[in-house]
């Protein structure tokens, strides 16, 4: 009995010795240091970039910039110290205008020659942009195209959404003259659309242009047309009868006999409202 006693007591003690060697291994494992293999931010001998390139580049773009800003002053100082009236108010508006010099140009679009292709024959010169995706613009617009006849404008293009609208005398320059050019250039896509029988853009063009011109009836027979054919005949017939009414009898046979096209709009818009209104 003394013996398995003692066998009891020791066989314990190794046990035990055994756990706490296995714990002592295992916290010695979890606070071993883990090496993670990671690429170097730099070798040795390399040079860290102190962003000096940067930096000079930033203080050419700079430097660029000041000079084009200086340059710019030089021209609009030389463009007011030569015009005259019209000219004058229209480079302090910055905007292009009949009669203008080529420096009062580059003033009134605050651009230097560097922004222009400039052709030269004679007496005749044509500024036209040197990079279409930075085309000049002054006021009113981007312009597309300066052509000046013994050193002085001529006339000019502006880039719109129907094309290049042209203006050749100071009265196209205005308010009144912009939205009649607008107007004739809506007009002509609205009859290319019409003939091709995109009839619903053909309509909105002529919308638009009715209300750049509200004093052109042929605009009410253009739009009454486009009705007509798209088989709309409730609005083709009141279109049609507000282009008659606004002609009275008398208007009608004078601008008829003067103007072909007109007579021959009255007539067709008279025979068309029958029809209609027999289809009632």
């Amino acid at each position: 009995m003394d013996e398995r006693m003692n066998i009891g007591k020791r066989f314990p003690t190794r046990i035990g010795g055994g756990l706490v060697v296995m714990v002592g291994a295992l916290t010695l494992s979890a606070c071993a240091t883990k090496h993670v293999h990671e690429e170097p931010i730099i070798e040795q001998g390399d040079r860290v970039d102190d962003g000096s390139a940067a930096v000079y580049e930033a203080q050419q773009r700079a430097e660029a910039r000041r000079r084009q800003a200086a340059d710019q002053q030089d021209i609009e100082a030389e463009a007011l110290a030569t015009c005259k009236g019209e000219v004058c108010d229209a480079v302090v508006r910055n905007e292009v205008w009949i009669g203008m010099n080529e420096t009062q140009v580059l003033a009134a679009t605050g651009t230097t020659e560097d922004a222009w292709n400039v052709r030269r024959a004679g007496g005749s010169t044509v500024m036209t942009p040197r990079d279409a995706a930075m085309v000049p613009s002054d006021a009113v617009g981007a312009v597309a195209m300066v052509q000046l006849a013994g050193g002085n404008v001529s006339r000019y293009g502006y880039q719109e959404r129907q094309g290049v609208r042209l203006v050749s005398n100071p009265d196209m320059a205005t308010t009144e003259g912009r939205a009649a050019e607008t107007a004739e250039a809506l007009l002509r896509e609205g009859d290319e659309l019409a003939a091709a029988g995109r009839l619903d853009a053909a309509l909105d063009r002529y919308d638009r242009a009715s209300i750049l011109a509200p004093e052109d009836p042929l605009i009410d027979y253009r739009i009454a047309s486009v009705l007509d054919k798209a088989l709309r005949p409730y609005e083709a017939r009141i279109q049609y009868e507000l282009f008659l009414h606004r002609l009275d009898l008398e208007e009608i046979e004078a601008r008829g006999d003067a103007n072909a096209k007109l007579a021959e709009a009255i007539a067709l818009a008279q025979q068309r409202l029958v029809v209609l209104e027999r289809s009632r």
